[in-house]
Protein backbone atom coordinates (compact mmCIF):
# COMPACT_ATOMS: atom_id res chain seq x y z
CA UNK A 1 0.00 0.00 0.00
CA UNK A 2 1.42 3.34 -0.90
CA UNK A 3 2.24 5.52 1.88
CA UNK A 4 2.04 8.80 0.35
CA UNK A 5 -1.98 7.76 -1.12
CA UNK A 6 -3.29 7.74 2.83
CA UNK A 7 -1.23 11.34 3.71
CA UNK A 8 -2.68 13.09 0.15
CA UNK A 9 -6.16 11.39 1.07
CA UNK A 10 -6.32 12.90 4.51
CA UNK A 11 -6.31 9.65 6.14
CA UNK A 12 -4.87 10.50 10.12
CA UNK A 13 -1.81 8.83 10.95
CA UNK A 14 -1.31 8.71 14.16
CA UNK A 15 0.68 5.92 15.31
CA UNK A 16 3.47 4.81 12.85
CA UNK A 17 6.31 3.52 14.11
CA UNK A 18 9.64 2.34 12.64
CA UNK A 19 11.14 -1.06 13.32
CA UNK A 20 13.13 0.09 16.37
CA UNK A 21 9.94 1.43 18.12
CA UNK A 22 10.51 4.85 17.16
CA UNK A 23 7.30 6.87 16.64
CA UNK A 24 7.39 8.59 12.89
CA UNK A 25 6.27 12.24 12.71
CA UNK A 26 5.37 13.57 9.32
CA UNK A 27 7.68 16.04 8.02
CA UNK A 28 4.53 18.49 7.89
CA UNK A 29 4.03 17.85 11.99
CA UNK A 30 7.85 18.54 12.41
CA UNK A 31 7.43 21.84 11.16
CA UNK A 32 4.35 22.89 12.76
CA UNK A 33 6.30 22.17 16.09
CA UNK A 34 9.13 23.87 15.57
CA UNK A 35 9.23 26.72 18.35
CA UNK A 36 11.44 29.10 15.79
CA UNK A 37 10.10 30.14 12.48
CA UNK A 38 13.14 30.75 9.93
CA UNK A 39 12.62 33.49 7.65
CA UNK A 40 13.95 32.38 4.30
CA UNK A 41 14.84 34.39 1.57
CA UNK A 42 13.09 32.38 -1.50
CA UNK A 43 11.57 33.48 -4.19
CA UNK A 44 8.12 33.86 -5.29
CA UNK A 45 8.10 30.76 -7.68
CA UNK A 46 9.31 28.61 -4.58
CA UNK A 47 7.68 29.83 -1.65
CA UNK A 48 5.50 27.10 -0.29
CA UNK A 49 7.03 24.36 -1.84
CA UNK A 50 9.40 21.98 -0.39
CA UNK A 51 12.06 19.87 -1.48
CA UNK A 52 10.00 17.24 -2.15
CA UNK A 53 7.29 18.74 -3.89
CA UNK A 54 10.33 20.33 -6.46
CA UNK A 55 11.53 17.10 -7.17
CA UNK A 56 8.20 15.36 -7.84
CA UNK A 57 7.26 18.23 -10.18
CA UNK A 58 10.47 18.05 -12.02
CA UNK A 59 10.20 13.96 -11.86
CA UNK A 60 6.53 14.34 -13.65
CA UNK A 61 8.55 16.98 -15.84
CA UNK A 62 11.13 14.06 -17.16
CA UNK A 63 8.06 11.80 -17.77
CA UNK A 64 6.41 14.03 -19.76
CA UNK A 65 9.08 14.81 -22.37
CA UNK A 66 10.73 11.35 -22.18
CA UNK A 67 14.03 12.51 -20.25
CA UNK A 68 13.70 9.59 -17.74
CA UNK A 69 11.51 7.34 -15.46
CA UNK A 70 11.98 8.25 -11.74
CA UNK A 71 9.93 7.63 -8.95
CA UNK A 72 9.50 7.60 -5.65
CA UNK A 73 10.18 4.58 -3.58
CA UNK A 74 6.74 3.47 -2.05
CA UNK A 75 7.17 2.83 1.90
CA UNK A 76 6.26 -0.61 2.90
CA UNK A 77 4.14 -0.38 5.81
CA UNK A 78 2.29 -3.08 7.92
CA UNK A 79 -1.04 -1.95 9.39
CA UNK A 80 -1.82 -3.03 12.54
CA UNK A 81 -5.09 -1.18 13.81
CA UNK A 82 -7.45 1.18 12.31
CA UNK A 83 -11.44 2.11 13.36
CA UNK A 84 -13.74 3.60 10.61
CA UNK A 85 -15.63 6.27 12.19
CA UNK A 86 -18.10 6.79 9.38
CA UNK A 87 -17.92 5.59 5.95
CA UNK A 88 -15.92 7.92 4.15
CA UNK A 89 -12.87 8.22 6.31
CA UNK A 90 -10.65 6.03 8.23
CA UNK A 91 -8.22 6.50 10.70
CA UNK A 92 -5.35 4.25 11.51
CA UNK A 93 -4.59 3.82 15.54
CA UNK A 94 -1.32 1.72 15.02
CA UNK A 95 1.11 0.64 11.51
CA UNK A 96 4.62 0.22 11.39
CA UNK A 97 7.37 0.41 8.99
CA UNK A 98 7.78 -3.05 7.86
CA UNK A 99 11.13 -2.47 6.74
CA UNK A 100 13.99 0.59 7.21
CA UNK A 101 13.62 2.35 4.46
CA UNK A 102 16.49 2.97 1.83
CA UNK A 103 16.51 5.79 -0.35
CA UNK A 104 13.92 8.14 -1.86
CA UNK A 105 13.93 7.80 -5.38
CA UNK A 106 15.09 5.81 -7.99
CA UNK A 107 14.72 5.44 -11.77
CA UNK A 108 16.27 5.19 -15.17
CA UNK A 109 18.66 8.27 -17.23
CA UNK A 110 20.19 8.33 -20.53
CA UNK A 111 20.30 3.90 -19.87
CA UNK A 112 21.74 4.17 -16.65
CA UNK A 113 20.18 3.44 -13.24
CA UNK A 114 19.91 6.28 -10.78
CA UNK A 115 19.17 5.31 -6.90
CA UNK A 116 18.99 8.73 -4.65
CA UNK A 117 18.16 10.33 -1.27
CA UNK A 118 17.20 14.17 -0.59
CA UNK A 119 17.86 15.70 2.07
CA UNK A 120 17.21 19.36 3.70
CA UNK A 121 19.09 21.21 6.19
CA UNK A 122 18.85 24.68 7.87
CA UNK A 123 22.94 24.35 8.67
CA UNK A 124 24.69 27.11 6.80
CA UNK A 125 28.15 25.64 7.20
CA UNK A 126 27.76 22.27 6.95
CA UNK A 127 25.79 18.94 6.38
CA UNK A 128 25.07 16.96 9.07
CA UNK A 129 25.71 13.28 8.78
CA UNK A 130 23.08 12.61 11.23
CA UNK A 131 20.31 12.83 8.87
CA UNK A 132 21.81 10.12 6.76
CA UNK A 133 21.70 6.85 7.65
CA UNK A 134 23.69 3.75 8.06
CA UNK A 135 21.35 1.12 5.69
CA UNK A 136 21.28 4.32 3.26
CA UNK A 137 24.93 3.89 3.04
CA UNK A 138 24.56 0.61 2.85
CA UNK A 139 21.88 0.39 0.04
CA UNK A 140 24.10 2.77 -2.11
CA UNK A 141 27.25 1.09 -1.39
CA UNK A 142 25.81 -1.95 -3.23
CA UNK A 143 24.22 -0.10 -5.94
CA UNK A 144 27.13 1.50 -7.08
CA UNK A 145 29.04 -1.86 -6.83
CA UNK A 146 26.57 -2.67 -9.88
CA UNK A 147 27.26 -0.17 -12.13
CA UNK A 148 24.20 2.13 -10.43
CA UNK A 149 24.75 5.80 -10.00
CA UNK A 150 24.09 7.17 -6.42
CA UNK A 151 24.08 10.62 -5.20
CA UNK A 152 22.63 12.64 -2.21
CA UNK A 153 20.00 15.78 -3.82
CA UNK A 154 20.81 17.95 -0.80
CA UNK A 155 19.02 21.78 -0.30
CA UNK A 156 20.37 24.17 2.14
CA UNK A 157 16.95 25.86 2.79
CA UNK A 158 18.53 28.97 4.34
CA UNK A 159 20.57 29.61 1.44
CA UNK A 160 18.26 28.55 -1.32
CA UNK A 161 20.82 26.64 -2.41
CA UNK A 162 20.88 22.69 -3.83
CA UNK A 163 23.72 20.24 -4.95
CA UNK A 164 23.98 16.82 -6.31
CA UNK A 165 26.39 15.05 -3.51
CA UNK A 166 28.41 12.19 -5.44
CA UNK A 167 28.22 9.10 -3.19
CA UNK A 168 31.93 8.96 -3.24
CA UNK A 169 32.15 12.17 -1.29
CA UNK A 170 29.40 10.48 1.01
CA UNK A 171 31.39 7.45 1.41
CA UNK A 172 34.16 8.80 2.24
CA UNK A 173 32.90 11.48 4.88
CA UNK A 174 31.17 8.39 6.29
CA UNK A 175 34.14 6.48 6.94
CA UNK A 176 35.91 9.61 8.42
CA UNK A 177 33.09 9.92 10.92
CA UNK A 178 33.64 6.18 11.49
CA UNK A 179 37.11 6.49 12.49
CA UNK A 180 35.93 8.83 15.04
CA UNK A 181 36.59 11.96 12.67
CA UNK A 182 34.47 14.77 11.08
CA UNK A 183 30.96 14.46 11.83
CA UNK A 184 29.75 16.49 8.81
CA UNK A 185 30.37 17.28 5.31
CA UNK A 186 31.71 21.31 5.47
CA UNK A 187 29.90 23.42 2.99
CA UNK A 188 33.10 24.49 1.26
CA UNK A 189 33.23 20.48 -0.15
CA UNK A 190 29.91 21.61 -1.70
CA UNK A 191 30.96 24.35 -3.13
CA UNK A 192 34.03 22.48 -4.44
CA UNK A 193 33.21 18.78 -5.34
CA UNK A 194 29.25 18.52 -5.54
CA UNK A 195 27.65 19.99 -8.62
CA UNK A 196 25.16 22.95 -7.84
CA UNK A 197 21.61 22.75 -9.54
CA UNK A 198 20.78 25.81 -11.00
CA UNK A 199 16.95 26.81 -10.52
CA UNK A 200 14.83 27.39 -14.12
CA UNK A 201 11.78 28.07 -14.85
CA UNK A 202 10.44 24.16 -15.72
CA UNK A 203 10.65 22.21 -13.78
CA UNK A 204 12.16 25.00 -11.12
CA UNK A 205 14.62 22.23 -10.02
CA UNK A 206 16.34 20.76 -12.60
CA UNK A 207 18.55 18.22 -11.07
CA UNK A 208 19.17 15.74 -13.51
CA UNK A 209 21.19 18.77 -15.37
CA UNK A 210 23.84 18.08 -12.51
CA UNK A 211 23.71 14.44 -12.40
CA UNK A 212 24.65 14.29 -16.23
CA UNK A 213 28.01 14.96 -14.55
CA UNK A 214 28.03 12.07 -12.51
CA UNK A 215 27.31 9.11 -15.52
CA UNK A 216 29.78 6.92 -16.87
CA UNK A 217 31.44 8.01 -19.98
Amino acid sequence: MNFSMFVKNEVNLLAIRYPNGKKYVPATEKKASSKKQVKKDLTFSNRGKTLEDMIDEANAYYLTVKEAVIHKKPVPIQIVNVEYPSRSAAVIREAYFRTPSTTDYNGVYKGHYIDFDAKETKNKTSFPLKNVHLHQVTHMRAVTAQGGVCFLLIRFSILNRSFVLPFSILNAAWAEMEKGGRKSIPFDVFEQDAIEIKESYSPQLDYLKAVTVLLPL
